[in-house]
């Protein structure tokens, strides 16, 4: 079985290559992303290929292919809504016709928690809405490609399709890279080790769930490799709240309320202080919580560790400026950092 993966360098498809090496029913993997890794003697059936999915010719590179799996996304810049809706929307929607022209049998597709509608304080299954909320861009995005995903199972009934919806997704070489997508790289990454910061201010009603990197892969193999079809929440227990999150950080958290928590976001993004757009905010503080049943009853999957675990593990490798050997991954360097600063906080596309 020979396996494409989009977006194969990032925190997700670092994990899942590595699973596939491994899996015995896979002779080949192209792994797909903007900037071609070096070469890894462990990854011996993993060809490398550079392409944006975005605009360019991705057909030599699907064809041949029985499965792929696409989890390419563009989290910034969230200044220049273009630029994420031609890589997201408009580049998985040319991902999904590359497969289709290349007659592949299966498309695994990495969506979210964050497609679902707003829900009462429940676990939802996957019967549940994906219209999101219309004012997060990251939303917005993954609720699109929901509709370009219907659309093209309705031309294409015999192509498997595989909708993977996880919650946050956590790993220690993932670190730098998420304190840079989220936090931005003026944040100290001490700020963030467990028992510096006094208190920890938190908007009322914050509660999230979490997965680790590599137990969202399994899920992912195991959707390659099954007779599967649909779509699959994915978390591990239990809930994060501001208790689990302040107890990991080793602090005390702080309630404050909901709209001053976004006026002072706002002001931070506007001024490019931290990349993250204040409408996302709104858009986790409606997040609902996922019911695994399906996952765990079709799909054959099920945690090997907590969300609790999966946090701690992020933060610690925050704290230590963790990363990893792709471009995506990499650690904090000087120069870096000087020439994210200089070019505006998270908007280097």
């Amino acid at each position: 079985m020979r396996v494409v993966v989009t977006g194969a360098t990032g925190n997700v498809g670092t994990s899942l290559v590595e699973r596939l090496e491994t899996e015995d029913g896979v002779s080949s993997v192209v792994g797909i992303a903007r900037r071609r890794p070096e070469p890894n003697p462990s990854l011996s059936k993993v060809e490398w290929v550079a392409a944006d999915v975005a605009t360019d010719d991705l057909g030599p590179v699907v064809d041949g292919a029985q499965v792929l799996v696409h989890l390419a996304w563009l989290f910034q810049p969230t200044h220049r809504p273009t630029v994420t809706w031609r890589a997201n929307a408009i580049g998985s929607a040319r991902v999904f016709e590359a497969g289709a022209e290349a007659d592949v049998g299966v498309v695994v597709c990495a969506s979210s928690l964050a497609a679902y509608s707003p829900a009462p304080r429940q676990a939802v299954t996957e019967s549940w809405p994906t219209h999101s909320l219309p004012t997060a861009a990251y939303g917005r995005e993954k609720a699109y490609v929901e509709r370009v995903l219907d659309a093209f199972e309705a031309r294409h009934s015999l192509v498997r399709v595989v909708r993977i919806r996880p919650s946050f997704v956590f790993q220690r070489r993932s670190a730098t890279e998420q304190r840079r997508i989220f936090a931005g790289p003026l944040v100290p990454k001490a700020l963030v080790a467990p028992g510096r910061l006094p208190l920890l201010p938190v908007p009322p009603g914050l509660r999230f769930q979490a997965v680790h990197a590599d137990d969202l892969a399994e899920a992912y193999r195991l959707a390659i490799v099954g007779e599967v079809d649909g779509a699959f929440n994915i978390a591990a227990e239990p809930p994060i709240d501001a208790r689990v999150l302040a107890e990991t950080l080793g602090t005390r958290a702080v309630e404050v309320p909901r709209l001053v928590v976004r006026a002072a976001l706002a002001l931070a993004w506007r001024a490019h202080v931290v990349p993250i757009e204040p409408a996302l905010l709104d858009l986790v503080l409606e997040l609902p919580l996922l019911d695994t049943s399906r996952a765990r009853d079709v799909l054959g999957w099920a945690p090997s560790r907590s969300a609790t675990d999966a946090l701690r593990e992020v933060i610690e490798g925050m704290a230590g400026g963790a990363g990893g050997e792709t471009a995506p991954l990499a650690p904090d360097t000087p120069g870096r950092r000087l020439g994210e600063i200089a070019s505006g906080v998270g908007e280097r596309p």
